[in-house]
């Protein structure tokens, strides 16, 4: 994968290049980390005319109708609450994440794809307990071969990962910008220094 994989997996990333709001579950968790639950600030403006969020922080800019000026939304909350899927989609991007974004054989950082333990072809099924992110590199010199025969070995073992779990290694991977707006609800349980 190459250039910032962080944005790779946002919709359009553009839109949230220019005052992004960090949306809110309504207990005041990010409905998820990683990709951080980010909204253009036009879908914030609209969701809170639609009286389905609440403003809870506010960038300094403002946007004008002819009849209207709004302070751009930094923080929004959600008015109904969302039940946090307990299910882990099985998805590239989960994989990655479950892997933290690194090969599962040498380590590696960059140029990911994924790699079936047991090769499809003696019979290895597509499921998060045989498949791993790999580099270019290993994929390649693996191919439709056992671990054995190649002398390889894995990281740590694959298996699913529980929604929980997967919610905090997103937690792990910050998004490159952080608007302070945000800091007490991003890391509000995280550990304190002494």
């Amino acid at each position: 994968m190459d250039g910032d994989f962080r944005t790779q997996f946002v919709r359009e990333p553009n839109n949230l290049k220019h005052h992004p709001a960090l949306v809110l579950n309504a207990d005041y968790r990010p409905l998820s980390y990683y990709p951080l639950s980010l909204w253009p600030w036009q879908e914030a403006i609209k969701a809170a005319w639609l009286d389905r969020v609440d403003i809870v922080a506010e960038y300094d800019d403002v946007v004008r109708s002819p009849s209207t000026q709004i302070r751009i939304p930094s923080v929004v909350v959600l008015k109904d609450y969302v039940k946090p899927q307990k299910r882990v989609a099985f998805t590239r991007f989960n994989l990655f994440l479950r892997d933290e974004f690194c090969c599962q054989y040498c380590g590696a950082k960059g140029d990911l794809t994924f790699d079936h333990v047991v090769p499809r072809a003696r019979g290895g099924v597509t499921s998060w307990e045989n498949v791993v992110a790999a580099c270019s590199g290993c994929n390649l010199k693996k191919g439709s071969k056992s671990l054995r025969q190649v002398g390889m070995s894995l990281r740590k073992p694959p298996r699913q990962p529980g929604a929980e779990e997967m919610r905090n290694m997103g937690r792990k991977f910050p998004p490159n910008f952080l608007h302070d707006s945000w800091l007490d609800f991003l890391y509000w349980d995280a550990e304190l220094d002494a």
